[in-house]
This record gives structure tokens, sequence and C-alpha cells, in this order.
């Protein structure tokens, strides 16, 4: 089957792609193309998918990296495949041929470029990264590289939007212990409940650090299961595990 691939035209002409679950060898709660060698999926049918992925970005599988992602807001800089994948949640790199990859299932990935420096990146944005300064983190690592925050795009790929993502007290006052103006991304919900606007909020993110160009898809991982994984959905689907969608880059 082939790839459902989302991609930008403000990361053009560079390679890159917010992959779909569509056209994986995944089956059951994992079906389509599950990347995540974190999950209980059969490890035969990720590297599949891996390889699908792989194939699709023009470069071999161990080209396709990675990191272990542990929400933080620490960036690698790599310049070639990785032996082990380091704890971190961004990648940079302006070495050509390789693909930096990020894996989600509602968090957003983000795809970085500044063409004219020849210099990537690919972030793990969750809450939690996003506040404690995972995207800023990126764009300063790109700098370090020769790329100029004034020419790089950075682009928010499927994530789960306001509509889906429902939080509680304690998740808002962490927001305003922050920076009290952080109260815009929330809307009222049913009694003490809220509803978050994460790609919302990584917009400001981004623009607040300068980028030249900032997007979200506006693609809902929650909301189309036919299309992408989401964790929410199958926390409330009492499923005993998800799949992991990939957005990658390359030069």
């Amino acid at each position: 089957m082939t790839l459902d691939i989302i991609t930008s035209d403000a990361l053009t002409p560079l390679t890159h792609g917010f992959f779909t679950r569509v056209g994986g060898a995944s089956s059951g709660v994992f079906e389509g193309l599950n990347c995540g060698t974190g999950s209980s999926d059969q490890t035969e049918a990720v590297a599949i998918n891996r390889a699908r992925v792989a194939q699709a970005m023009r470069v071999p599988a161990e080209a396709l990296v990675g990191v272990h992602q542990v929400h933080s807001a620490d960036v690698v800089t790599v310049d070639g495949p990785l032996a082990d994948r380091p704890r971190a949640d961004a990648l940079v790199t302006a070495t050509p041929g390789v693909a930096l990859s990020i894996l989600t299932a509602d968090c957003q990935p983000v795809l970085f470029a500044d063409p004219q420096a020849g210099v990537i990146g690919a972030a793990h944005a969750g809450w939690k990264g996003a506040l404690n300064g995972v995207l800023e983190a990126t764009v300063d690592a790109m700098e370090r590289l020769g790329a100029s925050r004034a020419t790089i795009a950075a682009v928010i790929g499927p994530s789960i939007s306001q509509r889906a993502y429902e939080v509680g007290p304690e998740f808002f006052e962490t927001f305003l212990a922050e920076d009290p103006t952080y109260g815009r991304f929330f809307v009222q919900g049913q009694g003490d409940r809220l509803h978050f606007d994460l790609p919302g909020f990584g917009l400001h993110r981004l623009r607040q650090a300068g980028v030249g160009h900032a997007e979200w898809t506006r693609h809902c991982t929650y909301f189309d299961p036919d299309r992408f994984y989401s964790y929410r959905r199958s926390v409330h689907a009492r499923e005993a595990d998800y799949g992991r969608l990939i957005a990658a880059i390359r030069l």
C-alpha cells in the first residue's frame, strides 16, 4: 500500500514528511505504519515500517536516526548514523544524507529547516518539552551549526487539537506559574476541566524564538483514527498499547 505523507511548502525543497499510519505492515491496535520500537508491536513489523520510511526519505535504514525521547529540552547534534539512541528530544544536523526522525502519538512533531545554511532539525514537543524550551533549544543548536533563526522555517505536524486535549486545574496552574499570559492557551471545559491548545502554544514559542516562519499542518491526531495514532484515544478506548507516528527530514 502507498504511504500517506504530509508535507509543507515551507520546508521545500528538502525531502521531509509527517508520515500517517497508512501503508504499514503492523496489525491489531498498531494497524498501519507503526514506527515505535518501544511499543509492544512485533519487532519485524516495526522494522519493515521503518524501512519503508527510510526508502521514502531516500536513505539507508541506518541513516534514519532518532533519539530515546524523554520529554526533555535536550538536543543532539548528529553527523551520521547513531550506534545508540541518546536520551534527548530533538536532533540537528548539517550533514547531507542523514534523515532526522521523531516519534509522536499526540505530542507535536516539529521539523525545522534553514535551506540557505544547509541545517535541519527535528523535535518532539509535548507540553512538558515545549514548556521547558525544547523548541528554542533546537533553534539554538541549529544556529551553532550556522543557521540563522530569521531564515529557519518550523512546521508542527499532526498533533492533538485543543478540542481533544482536556486537562485539570493543576496542569493549568503549572503554565500560569511559568507565565500568567499562558492562560490564553486554555478554554473552559466541563466542571473544573479545561482544554489546552498544544499546537497554538508551540507556534507561540517558535515565534517568540524568532524563527522566520512557523506553521501547524492543522491535523488532529485524536479525531482521525484512520490516519493517525493517538495515545489519548487509546487510553479512552482502553487499548493495551498504541502506535507511534514518524516525522522525518533530510538535507
